[in-house]
């Protein structure tokens, strides 16, 4: 087992590693950029190295700040989160050259399916439904107009090195398709430096499921079954729960099945996602896998009550895993709590937290690194903490989170809360009936101004 991991990301996800590191008796080392020296994560780790200035692309992005970091705290294994350096095939490589284990996947997985052209043809081969489209990258617009065809209107135009959106356009119709064609290029190459396209037939009335997997390096997977993310803005998860409102246990077992045969036909290692969509008929389509702990692994961890952050280090580490798989036995949600007006195109909205009063009780979770006097810098993320609410049933679990969420104050800023709290009395939320279009007809309604 590892003696030092150093945590190669910020905010609650660093403080999240820090806490299974010091359960398991690991020491930890935090790296926090000047912006982030009064982040709980840089007080609570054993030790901590400052790499850069506030801008990402001097901190939490500089890889040789990262590793030099780890060699002068003697740290043997590096632990990624998310976002950052997680899925970066060349930081996974640069651990391996300087000895340094990297808590993630192996640079080859993660080239392999970082790449959605070449994650889909890996996944055909290994049997797992994927949507009709193109086998790889469209060549020319040419080939692309001809699949179109193929392929049958709608479809939707994908960057290949894409992810949050960028570089998608959905087609209604021919006479669109050469002006989604260009722009889609021109924003995937702005935003990736790459701009390979692939098309996809679109999925109507889609919902968003992920099965999260666990693979260890002897060639065996268990999957944890389903978390439910169709409630997004601008394909941001706003929200997350588990089970999905959906699934039923057939759609659930053939899920699992083909998220494990993916994991196992890539002789995947750690904890990763395999996503889908689900279509109104419970037809399901292989989407992407994220070869990285997701943002949303609270709730799995709460309904089947295991520590995926413990089995990544125990993975990791050489353990086997049990090869068993996992079920819901309870309900969880999950509201991502963002620095953000709601009311006003939930613009960021950074500064200082002048009151902070956490919600408790039975059932209620709170991973956040903030807290009263904190002062959230503008360089990152907005997402400043994750509500879950965990119940016996479903409507016990909203009813617990309306309660949380009214109980949580956070004063000095905009948040995301007043949100959530009316998602909760959605009466199409409330009754499941959901997908990711969801939030295109959603009102947020203004307080009466007093």
């Amino acid at each position: 087992m590892f003696k030092k991991i150093l945590i190669a990301n910020r905010g609650e996800i660093a403080l999240r590693v820090i806490r299974t590191c010091r359960e398991m008796g690991i020491k930890t080392v935090a790296v926090y950029s000047t912006a982030d020296a009064e982040s709980l994560h840089v007080r609570f780790a054993d030790e901590a190295v400052c790499i850069g200035p506030a801008p990402s692309t001097d901190s939490y992005l500089k890889m040789a700040n990262i590793i030099a970091a780890a060699e002068i705290t003697n740290a043997d294994a590096i632990h990624p989160g998310y976002g950052f350096l997680s899925e970066n095939a060349k930081f996974s490589k640069l651990c391996q050259d300087h000895d340094i284990k990297f808590i993630g996947a192996s640079p080859e997985m993660i080239n392999k399916m970082g790449d959605k052209a070449n994650a889909k043809s890996t996944m055909i081969a290994a049997g797992v439904p994927c949507v009709p489209g193109s086998e790889g990258v469209i060549q020319d617009f040419e080939q692309c107009e001809k699949l179109a065809v193929e392929v049958g209107y709608p479809v939707m135009l994908k960057a290949s090195a894409g992810g949050g959106g960028k570089g998608m356009r959905a087609v209604w119709k021919p006479e669109d398709l050469k002006d989604a064609w260009d722009s889609a290029r021109m924003e995937s190459k702005a935003a990736f430096g790459n701009n390979d396209m692939y098309m996809e037939k679109l999925i109507e009335e889609p919902r968003h499921i992920e099965i999260q997997v666990v693979g260890d390096a002897f060639g065996k997977a268990c999957h944890l079954s389903e978390r439910d993310c169709s409630v997004q803005r601008r394909h941001q998860k706003l929200t997350e729960e588990t089970p999905s409102p959906f699934m039923t246990d057939e759609l659930r077992e053939a899920m699992g099945k083909a998220a494990v045969a993916a994991a196992e036909y890539i002789k995947y290692e750690g904890a990763g996602t395999v996503e889908f969509l689900v279509d109104k008929h419970r037809n399901f389509y292989f989407m992407e896998m994220n070869t990285r702990i997701q943002v949303e692994h609270p709730i799995t961890e709460e309904v089947v009550d295991y520590d995926l952050i413990r089995e990544q280090i125990s993975v990791a580490a050489g353990i086997p895993i049990s090869g068993k798989n996992y079920y819901p036995k309870l309900h969880s949600i999950e509201c991502r709590i963002n620095a953000e007006d709601p009311f006003n195109g939930f613009r960021p909205a950074p500064g200082r937290i002048t009151s902070f009063h956490a919600p408790g009780g039975h059932g209620v979770r709170l991973d956040t690194h903030v807290y009263a006097g904190y002062t959230i810098p503008p360089n990152y993320d907005s997402m400043i903490a994750k509500l879950i609410c965990t119940a016996q049933t479903r409507e016990e679990a909203i009813g617990k989170m309306k309660r949380a969420l009214d109980e949580f104050i956070i004063e000095g800023i905009k948040t995301t809360i007043p949100f959530h709290r009316q998602l909760m009395d959605h009466p199409d939320y409330v009754a499941g009936n959901y997908t990711t279009k969801f939030m295109e007809d959603f009102v947020i309604e203004k307080p009466a101004v007093s």
